[in-house]
């Protein structure tokens, strides 16, 4: 299937002044209630990573965990969670960062990665680039590589794809807004 830029654009929703007044929240559910553009998206990110040397596949909580997982499955690569502080059992490492609209923690568990590893790490969107940035940090505080960061969506105003490449983390989307 042939990616379609303007259709899976069409079926984003923009929320305004949500979770916070002033911020747009791009909204990729509706992509996974169309089956196409589900395979789309999907199918997209698959034929892209297929052949490199990415051992492993790290989603974000929540929405980097649809694509995450499903890549991980058609690549048969580990997944590897970061979730939200306290979501995650055993030890993990932690990550506190700036969001457009307050902060966060983000954690994996330790163990889920070592110097060998090299790895996709996969969110629904590039906003300010702070999740991606703290999921970075805990990827290379466990010694791994970071492949690519990947995601639907670039918000390019925001800028975070932008923090990203000054981190030396390559960036791929599939669209921008």
């Amino acid at each position: 299937m042939i990616f379609d830029e303007y259709y899976i654009k069409s079926l984003i929703r923009s929320v305004n002044d949500w979770p916070a007044p002033g911020v747009v929240f791009r909204d990729v559910t509706p992509i996974y209630q169309s089956p196409k553009a589900h395979r789309m998206v999907i199918d997209s990110l698959i034929q892209r990573y297929v052949d490199t040397e990415i051992t492993h596949i790290a989603a974000l909580d929540a929405r980097g965990f649809l694509p995450g997982a499903v890549i991980a499955y058609a690549l048969n690569k580990p997944l590897v969670l970061l979730r939200k502080q306290g979501k995650l059992p055993a030890e993990t490492e932690t990550e506190t960062y700036d969001l457009e609209y307050g902060q966060a923690t983000i954690e994996v568990q330790r163990g889920a990665l070592d110097a060998n590893d090299s790895v996709l790490l996969i969110d629904d969107l590039i906003a300010t680039g702070g999740t991606l940035l703290a999921a970075a940090t805990l990827i290379r505080r466990l010694g791994a590589h970071i492949y690519e960061a990947a995601a639907i969506i670039d918000l390019p105003d925001l800028g975070g794809s932008t923090k990203l490449q000054d981190a030396n983390i390559p960036t791929f989307t599939l669209c921008a807004f």
